[in-house]
């Protein structure tokens, strides 16, 4: 197969990662919070139920911002259920999900666990602007930021939380132009309620920082005219629009599906493009980023499969609800999806992989048994550990295939990181299900001058994948071979591969 190539070179960036690159998303669906990160009587459950051995891989992944409560589940949140003691919190239908929401798990729980996650954990917490609006936001905003003197932030201490929350990064909604989203609004009469609980929120706190609800989909047929119509309303006031993508293989057609991250390229592409249109008409200099707080691999079709045969009169609590099991192929597909991140670092400023434990996640568990990691676990706690820094422009010269849905498509796809410390982290997939992949990257002007590591997340078998059985079936291994000399690095990427190469 002919080489694969690039050229990296210090002079030529494309921004600094944001840590918040690495965030993740807890929603109050199927197992993600009960049994899942919380389970009061687990062998490993501490005094407030959250589960350790779940804390522990979560800290290993890597995780930073984490979304919260929704999803969907917000557009019907009354965040007042979620506080206060949780034997008297009320129980409720969860419209979104079809489910009982007991409420035992609320917003104190939240920020404990974020705190025993560690000080990267920050909170981004999501407004119901579906059936409630700018009081609403308010008062929650009050009960967990104000520091004390008024009746919510005095109610937050007598339930027992002495400091606030600091909860800085807010959403203002979620998938608002979804029919299927309870309260869903058009474009107008989301842009002027969003603009309205901006405006308010600002009062009460100016440092704040906001995210409107962009498209839930690239496919929405208001994609773009709904980005449009909301950054008019809300341009001054908000600091982020959102995205969401979620991909998977349609009738077998595997060699699309490994190239989706083309598909999520030209997304962030047309909605920066959407911005920087509406700031121009607005003769503002004020640049909108991008929250990219929900994406993965999702096997959708199989839900909704799942879904239309749930029983109208059932409203179970906690049931399991799209536990995706990842393949090797989709963990490459998962690692393309993360480079494709890291290569518009300069304008994707938060992501949020959705979701953390159970619910199409990195981690799963059994209740009152083992969790483990996932075939995608790898490819993220990667990323999160050796992508901070500088993201370099990487253009690739390399050979292509044929793809149903995306056209001619590279088997490479490829960026890489610059941390503080001059060291280059390379992070590469090869498409090909076939054929290794030759790859030569000059190396001008970095001053590099060893491989530290090259690992690869590969197998013989694309469908291998980390269950209750085999927990340890799947995991990075070492590549021996690769080089670098003479300014230049040759390496070879195994077919169907996640590769990390550290440079020094």
């Amino acid at each position: 197969m002919r080489t694969a190539r690039f050229t990296l070179d210090p002079a030529f960036t494309v921004g600094p990662v944001d840590p918040r690159l690495f965030g993740s998303f807890v929603e109050h669906l199927g197992r993600c919070v009960y049994t899942g990160i919380h389970e009061p009587g687990h062998p490993a459950a501490d005094a407030d139920g959250l589960r350790t051995d779940v804390l522990d891989l979560v800290r290993e992944l890597g995780v930073t911002a984490i979304r919260y409560p929704g999803g969907n589940f917000v557009s019907g949140y009354r965040w007042e259920d979620s506080v206060g003691p949780a034997e008297d919190r009320p129980r409720r239908l969860d419209l979104a999900w079809h489910s009982t929401e007991t409420n035992r798990f609320g917003l104190s729980e939240y920020i404990s666990f974020l705190r025993k996650v560690g000080p990267q954990a920050e909170p981004m917490m999501a407004v119901n602007l579906g059936t409630r609006g700018v009081t609403e936001a308010l008062e929650l905003q009050e009960y967990a930021n104000h520091p004390a003197g008024t009746a919510l932030s005095d109610l937050r201490v007598a339930h027992g939380d002495k400091d606030p929350f600091g909860i800085r990064l807010w959403c203002l909604g979620n998938e608002m132009d979804g029919p299927w989203q309870t309260g869903h609004k058009t474009a107008g009469e989301y842009g002027r309620l969003a603009a309205e609980t901006a405006r308010a929120m600002r009062q009460q706190d100016p440092g704040v920082e906001l995210v409107a609800c962009g498209s839930s989909s690239r496919s929405m047929p208001t994609f773009a005219a709904w980005e449009s119509t909301v950054l008019t309303e809300t341009y001054d006031l908000v600091d982020h629009i959102s995205l969401h993508a979620y991909y998977e293989p349609h009738d077998g057609d595997l060699d699309s599906f490994l190239a989706s991250a083309v598909d999520m390229e030209s997304f962030i592409e047309d909605v920066v493009a959407t911005c920087d249109h509406v700031g121009a008409k607005l003769k503002s200099t004020k640049r909108i980023n991008l929250s990219f707080d929900e994406w993965n691999v999702w096997y959708m079709t199989r839900w909704q499969e799942q879904a239309a045969t749930i029983a109208q009169d059932d409203w179970p609590e906690a049931p399991r609800l799209i536990e995706d099991n990842y393949s090797v192929t989709d963990a490459v597909v998962f690692g393309s999806l993360l480079i494709a991140l890291l290569r518009h670092a300069d304008r994707v400023k938060v992501a949020c992989l959705a979701q953390l434990v159970n619910v199409i996640a990195p981690i799963l568990t059994e209740p009152g048994g083992p969790a483990w990691r996932q075939t995608t676990f790898f490819p993220f706690a990667q990323a999160s550990r050796y992508g901070r820094g500088e993201v370099l422009d990487v253009r690739v010269d390399s050979p292509t295939y044929e793809t149903a849905k995306y056209g001619t498509t590279d088997l490479l796809h490829a960026t890489a990181v610059r941390a503080d410390d001059g060291t280059v982290t390379v992070f590469a997939v090869n498409r090909s299900r076939t054929g290794a992949l030759p790859l030569e990257i000059a190396l001008g002007g970095l001053g590099l001058t060893s491989v530290v590591e090259h690992t690869a997340l590969a197998d013989a078998d694309p469908d291998a994948r980390n269950t209750l059985a085999e927990p340890e079936r799947v995991a990075p291994h070492p590549v021996d071979g690769t080089t670098l000399t003479g300014g230049g690095l040759q390496a070879v990427l195994e077919p169907l591969s996640w590769n990390v190469i550290r440079l020094a």
